[in-house]
């Protein structure tokens, strides 16, 4: 039983060692075979096909940073407090501005102006926002933002004071901006959304009957083109 032993432990390396050498004649007769069977034109795709280790799929599209983007947004303008008391809500136009500073990131200035009439009594309201417009996330082409910010306002009033016509004093005050909207990128140039835009300018005082407080609300469907 010993001896059978000890040949087994004799044999053993022996047999290893075969099977070590008979596979490496094997791969050495299969190299001509996968050189002629992969061409160098398609192994340098291959191995061009093979993402790195550790890296994963880009989220990102190329130049899409550092561009410039104009465009114009459409719809109701809702007014509130004083500028609610001396006009109405209607549709309005606004000019918006942005640049896409990264990937989650952008500079956004919107430019509006609009005169809303009630009675024998209006409204105007002038503002230039600047804000940060930050992206949730990108399925697709679909991405929803939030946009916050401060800006410069003018509001002005025609007030009936005890049946007398009285226009608040002209003043450019700060104010701040909050809204949040969904955009739909069409191609590389074309982009479209919709945009709930809040402003609310501080008040203007005056030198007598209360001063002017209000503040607005904007819904907008958002039509922008880009430019490098």
């Amino acid at each position: 039983m010993l001896n059978k032993i000890l040949k087994i432990v004799l044999i053993t390396p022996v047999l290893m060692a075969g099977v070590f050498v008979s596979e490496g004649q094997a791969a050495e007769q299969m190299k001509p075979n996968i050189h002629v069977l992969t061409s160098e034109n398609s192994a340098k795709k291959v191995n061009n096909d093979i993402p790195a280790a550790g890296s994963g799929p880009s989220t990102s599209i190329p130049g899409d940073i550092n561009r410039h983007s104009v465009g114009i947004g459409v719809g109701q303008t809702f007014l509130r407090s004083d500028f609610h008391e001396h006009g109405t809500d209607k549709i309005t136009p606004d000019l918006y501005y942005s640049y896409s500073a990264s990937y989650s990131f952008d500079f956004l200035a919107n430019l509006h102006w609009s005169k809303h009439e009630y009675l024998n009594r209006n409204v105007e309201i002038k503002g230039l926002s600047l804000s940060i417009k930050a992206k949730g996330f990108q399925f697709d082409a679909f991405s929803p933002y939030l946009v916050g910010g401060l800006g410069f306002y003018e509001p002005q009033a025609k007030r009936d004071i005890n049946g007398t016509l009285v226009k608040t004093r002209e003043q450019i005050v700060l104010g701040m901006n909050l809204g949040a909207g969904v955009e739909l990128k069409l191609n590389s140039e074309w982009t479209v959304g919709v945009i709930a835009h809040y402003h609310d300018p501080f008040s203007v005082r005056q030198d007598q009957y209360g001063d002017l407080d209000g503040s607005y609300m904007k819904l907008l469907i958002l039509g922008m083109y880009t430019f490098n």
